[in-house]
C-alpha cells in the first residue's frame, strides 16, 4: 500500500465476507462441468425465480440504455400494498446489506457500541468494524438469541442491536411473545435492526410490521429480501420498513439509482406469483424434514432450522465440505463463525437433497 495515502485505520482490522463459493468457481477448482454440481450453501431458492418475474424482466431488456426509476415508484407503492403499510415506511437497497450500510452510515460512529449474539450473521460485525464502532457480542442460548442478556448488555453507548429471526447461520427463532417483549424493553434511543431475511418460511411469524403501522416504535428496523423466498438473488433487493422519519435519515445515505431496472419489473411480479410462493413452501417443509430425518439417522447432532437450511455437526467441517465438493455438492463451512465441527446446508429439490445425504453418508462412512 503506498505510504502517501492515509487509509481509513478501520480497514486495518476489517474482517472480509466470504460469501459461499459459486458453481463457477468450484468448477474451474476441480475441473468438473458445472452441469455437475449443486449448490447448497447460501440458502438460495433451488426452484430458482419466479416465472411471472423472468417474463417481466424480459420485458424491459430493451431499455437498459435508460436509468432506472431513482426512487422506484411503482416498486415502493405495489409493496407497501402488499405489507399493509405507506410507501413511506419503505426504504430500498441492493440486498439487505446494503440496508445494513445504511444503519452504519446513520448509527454507527467511532466508539459507539453494537450488539450482536454470538452466532450471528457475519455482515453485522463487518458493519460495525467499518464504521469503527465497538462490537459487544452476547454468548449464544442454544444456539440463538439471548434476549434477556441482549437487552442486559444494552450502555448509554449502545446505538444498534441487530437480531435476525429466523438467525441466520443457525435456522433458530425466538417466540412471538419473546420478541414482542424485546422490542418493548429495549430502550426508546437504540436501533432495533430486526433482520427478518427468512420470515417468509414462518408458518406463525409475528406481525412486528403492525407495530410500525401503529406508530409505536420509531427505534424499530425491519429488513427483508427478494433473494430468498422469491428467488432473486442475483439481482439484489432488500427493503427496510420502519416510521417515516427514520426512513428519511437512511435515504439521505443512500445511492442514486441503487435499485436497477431489471429487479424493480422482476419484484413486482413476483410480488404476484402466489403459485411460485407455495411450491417454494412447500419444497422447503418436506426438504427440511427430510434433512433432518436423514441426520437423525446418522446420528449427526443438528440445529432444528426455521429457515430453509440446516446446520449440521460432522466432525472436520472443512474436510467434509472439501470431500462433498468432489461429490458435486456446494455446502458451506461453518469455521468462519466460530463453528468449525459444523456445515450448514441449504435445501434443495428433493433429487439435490438425496444426493447431498448420500454423498455425506459416504464421505463419513469412510
Amino acid at each position: 500500500m503506498p505510504d502517501e495515502l492515509l487509509i481509513n485505520p478501520a480497514l486495518a482490522s476489517l474482517p472480509v465476507y466470504q460469501p459461499g463459493k459459486p458453481i463457477e468457481e468450484v468448477a474451474r477448482d476441480l475441473g468438473m462441468p458445472t452441469a455437475s454440481l449443486i449448490k447448497m450453501a447460501s440458502n438460495e431458492n433451488p426452484l430458482g425465480p419466479s416465472p411471472m418475474a423472468l417474463e417481466a424482466i424480459r420485458n424491459v431488456l430493451s431499455h437498459l440504455h435508460l436509468y432506472p426509476d431513482g426512487n422506484a415508484f411503482y416498486l415502493k407503492n405495489k409493496l407497501a400494498t402488499h405489507l399493509g403499510v405507506k410507501p413511506e415506511n419503505l426504504i430500498l437497497g441492493n440486498g439487505s446489506n446494503e440496508i445494513l450500510e445504511f444503519i452504519g452510515h446513520a448509527l454507527i460512529s467511532p466508539g459507539a457500541e453494537v450488539v450482536v449474539s454470538e452466532y450471528c450473521f457475519a455482515v453485522y460485525p463487518i458493519v460495525t468494524h467499518l464504521f469503527a464502532g465497538t462490537l459487544v457480542t452476547v454468548p449464544h442460548r442454544e444456539f440463538g438469541h439471548d434476549l434477556e442478556a441482549i437487552v442486559g448488555a444494552i450502555t448509554p453507548r449502545t446505538r444498534v442491536v441487530f437480531i435476525a429471526n429466523p438467525n441466520n447461520p443457525t435456522g433458530t427463532r425466538a417466540s412471538n411473545q419473546q420478541v414482542l417483549d424485546f422490542i418493548r424493553t429495549v430502550p426508546k434511543n437504540v436501533l432495533i435492526a430486526f433482520d427478518e431475511a427468512y420470515v417468509e418460511f414462518l408458518e406463525d411469524p409475528p406481525d412486528l410490521i403492525d407495530l410500525i403501522r401503529s406508530d409505536r416504535h420509531h427505534n424499530l428496523l425491519l429488513m427483508r429480501t427478494f433473494s430468498k423466498i422469491y428467488g432473486l438473488a442475483g439481482l439484489r433487493l432488500g427493503y427496510g420498513i420502519a416510521c417515516p422519519d427514520l426512513i428519511r435519515v437512511l435515504e439521505k445515505v443512500r445511492q442514486p439509482f441503487n435499485i436497477n431496472a431489471m429487479i424493480q419489473s422482476g419484484a413486482m411480479a413476483a410480488l404476484e406469483d402466489t403459485d411460485h410462493l407455495r411450491r417454494t413452501l412447500e419444497n422447503n417443509r418436506s426438504g427440511l424434514q427430510f434433512l433432518e430425518t436423514s441426520f437423525r439417522d446418522m446420528e449427526l447432532p443438528y440445529v432444528q432450522s426455521h429457515a430453509n437450511f440446516v446446520l449440521v455437526k460432522v466432525g472436520d467441517g472443512a474436510a467434509v465440505f472439501g470431500a462433498l465438493q468432489k461429490e458435486g455438492v456446494i455446502a458451506r463451512p461453518m469455521g468462519g463463525y466460530g463453528l468449525p465441527d459444523w456445515i450448514r446446508i441449504s435445501v434443495g429439490t428433493p433429487k439435490q437433497n438425496e444426493h447431498c445425504i448420500l454423498s455425506l453418508r459416504k464421505i463419513l462412512a469412510k
